[in-house]
């Protein structure tokens, strides 16, 4: 792979591990803020807001800046945001804070995708989507129990003053590592065209995908912290190394997911939706026993990722011919589902039911997404069209 892709990934992993690190020391950062466990879920729903909002929107507002520019300039919004938050002296100004670091977070994701997705032959476009995914799920075995960890000991402002240095270490890593011809802007169709190409039946049926995914994964994740402690009965010293399981089951995944993705990618994708909703199904039977939660919770991270690669793959191949506006909302995409499986999740909790029984809505989550795949499939091979050619990207 290019030497430019391992840049990206290294920043993707340093936004992964801002956005899933919140849920390893929640707990915390609710006492500390003065608020209740379910409200200071919301602080992972107004992160995926700015995602799916703010991100689209100064995507398409900075088409035309240097592309290598704008990366490095969304890297230093990430620092100023993360010692910011250290520092935040209470709830309010803490929520506002992680909504503006995530309307960085979702323009990143837009502009990395796409520019990473032009970096290596069509044949590779999933393992490149897989790569920038990978920080994401690396971020989930490192940076994310590591994060949780700090919190545990040092308290939960330590584990925003490491994400500022681990931002540090991804801006270096960018400014060596792009190279000046990364400084292009991307091409621009239109907005108009961009929008056409959202009416693809591929394209709106993959982001009803990234909606259930993301409600299958993030009602449970959003309070794996007090699941594990008060249902499972895992000492809190544990947690970050169930989630370090997690996450390597992550990583796992999105490589399998990127294979599959440049192989049979909509069997592949059906098949693995319908695994998952097994694995929750197993999760919810399983939550009260140790071992075979932590088994259950590395499998379905996993499978997670895996599912995740293709969709996105998906996407940006049905939309090549205009990939702006489309690139921004899969980020977008997935943070909806993430901002209403935390308000899902909260509504659960806070209408009396127990954190075991999370994992039952997204057992459903999971059956809509497999009819609607399958439908998909169905509808595109009756079409019997292509996806269409990439516009160049200068990178």
């Amino acid at each position: 792979m290019p030497l430019p892709l391992i840049a990206l990934f290294i920043a993707a992993f340093a936004f992964g591990t801002t956005e899933f690190v919140i849920a390893g020391v929640l707990p915390q950062v609710a006492e500390g803020l003065g608020v209740t466990i379910p409200t200071a879920g919301y602080l992972v729903s107004g992160y995926a807001i700015g995602i799916a909002i703010g991100g689209p929107l100064l995507t398409l507002v900075t088409a035309r800046l240097s592309r290598k520019t704008l990366l490095l300039g969304l890297i230093v919004v990430f620092c100023a945001g993360q010692a910011a938050c250290a520092l935040a002296p209470d709830f309010a100004s803490m929520l506002s804070l992680r909504v503006a670091v995530a309307v960085a977070h979702g323009a990143y994701f837009g502009v990395a995708m796409v520019v990473a997705v032009s970096l290596v032959r069509e044949d590779q476009r999933g393992m490149a989507v897989a790569l920038i995914l990978a920080g994401l799920t690396v971020s989930g075995i490192v940076g994310v129990p590591a994060g949780t960890a700090i919190g545990n000991v040092w308290g939960w402002r330590s584990t925003f003053w490491a994400m500022f240095m681990l931002g540090i270490v991804a801006m270096i890593a960018m400014i060596a590592l792009l190279p000046r011809t990364a400084g292009s802007s991307a091409p621009s169709t239109g907005l108009l065209s961009e929008v056409k190409v959202l009416g693809r039946q591929q394209v709106w049926t993959s982001l009803i995908l990234m909606l259930m995914l993301m409600l299958g994964q993030f009602v449970p994740y959003t309070y794996i912290a007090p699941l594990l402690q008060q249902v499972t009965g895992l000492d809190a010293g544990l947690v970050p190394w169930v989630l370090a399981l997690n996450g390597i089951g992550a990583t796992l995944g999105v490589f399998i997911g990127g294979k599959l993705s440049d192989a049979r990618l909509m069997p592949s994708l059906i098949t693995m939706l319908i695994l998952q909703g097994c694995v929750l199904a197993a999760i919810y039977l399983v939550s009260p026993y140790p071992l075979p939660m932590i088994a259950a919770l590395t499998v379905w991270g996993g499978v997670n990722f895996a599912i995740g690669t293709p969709i996105q793959t998906r996407i940006l191949s049905w939309t090549a011919d205009a990939p702006n506006l489309a690139s921004s909302l899969i980020p977008s995409g997935f943070n909806i589902g993430i901002a209403f499986a935390a308000f899902a999740g909260a509504t659960m909790l806070n209408a009396g039911y127990s954190y075991r029984s999370l994992p039952l809505l997204g057992v459903a989550a999971m059956i809509v997404a497999t009819v609607t795949a399958l439908s998909s499939y169905l509808a595109e091979q009756r079409a019997g069209i292509a996806p269409p050619q990439p516009v160049g990207v200068a990178v």
